[in-house]
């Protein structure tokens, strides 16, 4: 740990600016989703899905003070119970979906831009050797469906759509639709149309 910041008093105090502007987002951008209009419902609200977002955007606003320590055995708890495991990334922008809980794993060196869904045994993961060495790196409006595995050193564009079961260890262009393993890809404009909400 670097003691410069040790010795700044900033560190010991959470910081709530970027939590309140992405879960503001978060809170209407699930309503959208789900249909609830424009408020989440308290039943959501305990969910664990929602709870997962809310504790992961404690965790990245607080990512470079001691509160983040907190945030993170708090979160660390919840992956036991519910196998979403965020392992340290904080890239995520604004706009973050969990469409069911169960193992969710992300790679700590993925780049996420916003808008974001993810569901039940989605793998982002690195590979070691090879040309894509690396870990993936995500534009914006990115839907990736259950089952799915993004690996390697690869871009993903923006408005994408990644249909379950399907395996990613290559390039995906802007409007696309990734379907199966091994995967093809579809152009459409508006991809994830229907997959993810219009704020």
């Amino acid at each position: 740990m670097n003691f410069r910041k040790l010795l700044n008093i900033k560190f010991y105090f959470p910081t709530w600016t970027l939590y309140k502007e992405y879960i503001d987002f978060d809170k209407r951008y699930n309503a959208k989703f789900r249909g609830f209009g424009k408020k989440l419902p308290r039943s959501f609200k305990n969910s664990f899905e929602w709870k997962s977002v809310v504790l992961y955007r404690k965790c990245q606003s607080n990512k470079e003070n001691i509160w983040r320590l907190f945030y993170e055995y708090k979160l660390n708890k919840l992956t036991n119970k519910t196998g979403i495991d965020f392992a340290k990334n904080y890239t995520i922008g604004k706009g973050l979906i969990i469409g069911h809980w169960g193992r969710i794993i992300l790679n700590t060196n993925a780049v996420f831009g916003d808008e974001v869904f993810l569901t039940h045994n989605v793998n982002v993961g690195r590979d070691i050797r090879g040309k894509r060495r690396g870990s993936p790196t995500f534009g914006n409006k990115v839907c990736i469906r259950g089952n799915s595995t993004i690996v390697g050193n690869v871009h993903i564009g923006n408005d994408v759509l990644i249909a379950p079961n399907t395996f990613v260890n290559f390039d995906v262009p802007d409007h696309s639709v990734v379907i199966g393993n091994p995967a093809t890809i579809h152009f459409r404009e508006n991809a994830t149309e229907g997959h993810l909400p219009i704020l």
